[in-house]
């Protein structure tokens, strides 16, 4: 069967950064719906379109194929009075950003009665190399496509 729109493909992956750091690496299979609902990046579901079980690709994506540039305005400092207990760097927590949109932060130093916040993806704003294999491709289930994610055992669960 051929990747195509609404297709749950299920891959292998691994992402290193500009430098061959191994940022990730998939420890199980993971899947998606295929097919525009968002599940992946655009680039990643253009590699794939009409390709079949056991295909492999090398992808370079960009900043703007990947998680976007980094927004300084997503960095904040806030209070340590107002920052939860237990929390640790590198913990996450959900705040707005200066627009009002909910956000998760990444705890990133701690300094003195100040803690500062950042709401950028840890990879946004890096040149990615992903690196995958493509598993398995089934038809998407009616359950799957009103949903628009995969479900089972490597995609998602209610």
């Amino acid at each position: 069967m051929k990747i195509t729109q609404d297709t749950v493909v299920t891959m292998q992956y691994k992402v290193t950064n500009a430098q061959g750091q191994l940022l990730d690496k998939a420890q199980e299979p993971t899947s998606y719906l295929h097919g525009g609902y968002d599940n992946t990046f655009p680039k990643i579901e253009a590699a794939l379109e009409g390709q079949v079980v056991g295909f492999s690709t090398t992808l370079k994506l960009t900043p703007a194929d990947a998680f976007g540039e980094r927004d300084e305005s997503l960095v904040q400092t806030i209070p340590k009075s107002e920052f939860p207990p237990g929390v640790k760097v590198g913990g996450q927590l959900r705040g707005r950003t200066p627009d009002g949109h909910e956000q998760v932060f990444n705890v990133l130093k701690i300094k003195g009665d100040k803690v500062i916040l950042d709401g950028n993806h840890p990879w946004a704003g890096q040149h990615l190399t992903l690196s995958l294999k493509v598993l398995e491709v089934r038809a998407a289930s009616a359950e799957e496509v009103t949903h628009r994610h995969a479900h089972g055992a490597h995609g998602h669960h209610h």
